[in-house]
């Protein structure tokens, strides 16, 4: 029997528990990064890794797989090519038991190797699809952010990749293959993820906004494609964000930039301006003034290094504020303060633009 509570009338209350159960009735859609909800489904998907998808479309008919080594810039597809092949390989029903996906970054040393990694591998690829299709008699390890792992992790990992090889395939997944060692990337065959061209993102990016009713316009895409800079995850990231906070408004230029976190042109040019004409308090205050504002060193950087490049100084001149910029940026990676970094690099401009 439920229980009742007395009130100070002596009536009885119902709980309350009934009433909650009343009105969670319906379920609301769940909210989903556009990032996850527009992730390629199956190989085919794939956008502009040509060689890539190839490669596993043979793979896939046979179904048979190498070691693989993806790498290259973030936002190229890496992590979303080798779901989508395991998708494909193994179905919905087997894909949670036949893949592992460890993320380095954060479960990077040899302990995990020894343990997670090993364990995995040894375990048999049991089960057949319930579709009637081939499946491969092995399962996959996937360690994204390889580069992070330590190189007495790598040297643990390249005894169980040779060991296991019947039963487990491993990809692993980098921005920089230099940081792989050398008897990994001998056991792996290694593809190269390239930046997205300007097109094939401006496609994209156009197909999720028809898809979301979004009003945009020409300016504000192509806008958005020169500064996620190749990264699709990154401008996909943008979208949502310019969606979200503009509501059912057109997505403009103005408003990427904003969300972007670019700096205003003419900010940037009033700063090279003090640098080529003016005086160190005023440089000294301008500088201040951009820290102030919020606006990011490390993006500040960025948008001189361009102007700098394109600007009409001599090569002497140039290289000597190329190699402080690359002392800049080491620097504020490190964590150093952003006001006096800007700081000594705006004086090295200063200096060199007064050279005669």
């Amino acid at each position: 029997m439920q229980a009742f509570l007395k009130g100070a009338s002596g009536q009885s209350i119902k709980p309350v528990k009934e009433k909650a159960a009343g009105s969670s009735g319906e379920k609301k859609p769940k909210a989903v990064p556009w990032v996850e909800k527009y992730r390629p489904k199956c190989v085919d998907e794939v956008a502009f890794q040509e060689e890539v998808v190839a490669v596993l479309k043979k793979a896939l008919e046979g179904a048979d797989l190498p070691n693989l080594l993806f790498y290259g810039p973030p936002g190229t597809g890496k992590t979303s090519t080798i779901l989508a092949a395991a998708r494909e390989l193994y179905g919905p029903e087997l894909f949670r038991q036949r893949v592992l996906e460890l993320n380095a970054s954060d479960e990077r040393g040899i302990q995990v190797i020894r343990e997670k990694v090993k364990t995995f591998a040894q375990l048999t690829a049991a089960g057949s699809r319930s579709d009637g299709k081939p499946c491969p008699p092995f399962k996959i390890i996937i360690l994204d952010e390889a580069d992070s792992m330590t190189n007495a992790a790598q040297a643990a990992l390249r005894r169980t990749m040779e060991k296991e090889s019947r039963s487990t395939r491993f990809c692993l997944i980098c921005n920089y293959v230099s940081r792989i060692i050398e008897p990994l990337t001998s056991r792996c065959s290694k593809f190269r993820f390239k930046p997205l061209t300007n097109d094939i993102q401006e496609e994209r990016i156009l197909e999720i906004c028809r898809k979301e009713n979004l009003k945009f316009s020409k300016e504000g895409i192509q806008e958005l494609v020169r500064v996620s800079e190749g990264d699709l995850r990154k401008a996909i990231t943008y979208l949502q964000s310019a969606a979200r906070l503009n509501g059912d408004a057109e997505i403009t230029e103005s408003i990427i930039l904003e969300i972007a976190g670019v700096v205003p042109p003419n900010v940037i040019d009033n700063l090279l301006q003090i640098c080529h004409r003016g005086t160190f308090e005023k440089l000294q205050q301008e500088v201040k003034n951009m820290i102030d504002d919020g606006y990011a060193a490390t993006q500040i950087l960025s948008q001189i290094h361009d102007r700098i490049i394109e600007g009409n100084l001599n090569d002497k001149q140039k290289s000597a504020i190329a190699e402080k910029m690359a002392e800049v940026d080491k620097s504020l990676a490190d964590g150093a303060d952003e006001y006096l970094q800007l700081l000594s690099l705006t004086s090295v401009i200063m200096q060199q633009a007064t050279q005669t």
